[in-house]
């Protein structure tokens, strides 16, 4: 870590999380001619009945609806889709203002999407520059441009694979041998000590409780609908803090988000000076040890 700023990462949850509510409920479930009601019971209960994975079967549903009524499906349709997303207040200047905060205390922040909506609609979305990375479930396109197969599905469990990633620094979602290789805690490039997980409700619990677990911190944000579902996450110790949806400078989410950047700064420096004074009883005192013998 020498030599470099120290890396704090924050990682978010989308739907519900950065946005008001499912990102296909704004502009692709309406080109159906669904509700957002109607289409989730179509997709649940069609998982139920055949035992398929939740997310598995919202993105085949998507396929045989748009293929029913004959709509455009392509991966530039769906990019345009996300152009609609309504994000909460502070939420599209928020990531500068925190970049910024954290050049204040030496440290670099970087951001990334873990989530089980799409990443097309995701892209689309004025945010998606924000993010060195985004997790989200993608559809394989062939030639044509026509989606043909889950190329990614983000569950709420397959949610702590990437956090295991980004603590490694292993990116690339094809390279699983180099995430499972053996790698001391202290060249991991991200430590779960200086990460923050950002969610809103149960699909974020497992990678909360891993927070929680390796020393990072877990914040869940709620709109009125569900304060009492977030209010449940923290008295069950799943998260550290819970907040209003706001993101606006000088929130409670805002000034919370800066002190804990405060504090693992601060952690990291004291590290810094642990590990300098170690290096220099290693110079210093270790050669006059040798001559002994």
């Amino acid at each position: 870590m020498s030599g470099q700023r120290p890396i704090i990462a924050f990682l978010y949850d989308f739907d519900k999380t950065l946005c008001t509510t499912d990102m296909q409920n704004y502009a692709f479930i309406p080109s159906l001619g669904m509700t957002p009601a109607e289409f989730w019971a179509e997709a649940n209960g069609f998982g139920r009945e055949h035992r398929i994975d939740a997310v598995l079967a919202y993105m085949y549903i998507m396929l045989r609806e748009a293929e029913r009524k004959n709509l455009p499906f392509t991966r530039e349709d769906l990019v345009e889709k996300g152009r609609g997303i309504e994000l909460f207040p502070g939420v599209e200047d928020w990531f500068r203002r925190i970049d910024a905060f954290g050049g204040t205390q030496g440290v670099q922040v970087e951001h990334y999407v873990i989530s089980s909506g799409l990443r097309e609609i995701i892209e689309g979305s004025p945010i998606s520059g924000a993010f060195r990375e985004i997790y989200a479930s993608e559809f394989y396109y062939d030639g044509t441009g026509r989606p043909v197969w889950p190329k990614l599905a983000v569950n709420f469990t397959a949610k702590t694979q990437f956090v295991y990633r980004i603590n490694k620094g292993v990116l690339d979602v094809s390279d699983d041998k180099t995430l499972n290789d053996s790698m001391p805690d202290d060249s991991k490039r991200v430590p779960f000590t200086n990460m923050i997980y950002m969610g809103d409700g149960l699909s974020d619990v497992p990678c909360m409780k891993m927070m929680r677990a390796y020393g990072g911190q877990a914040i869940a944000v709620y709109q009125s609908g569900n304060r009492a579902g977030v209010e449940e996450l923290l008295a069950k110790r799943r998260v550290d803090f819970i907040f209003p949806a706001d993101y606006r400078e000088g929130t409670g989410l805002d000034e919370t988000v800066k002190n804990i950047i405060r504090k693992m700064a601060t952690a990291d420096r004291l590290w810094e000076e642990n590990a300098r004074q170690l290096r220099h009883l290693g110079e210093d005192v270790l050669p006059d040890q040798v001559e002994l013998f």
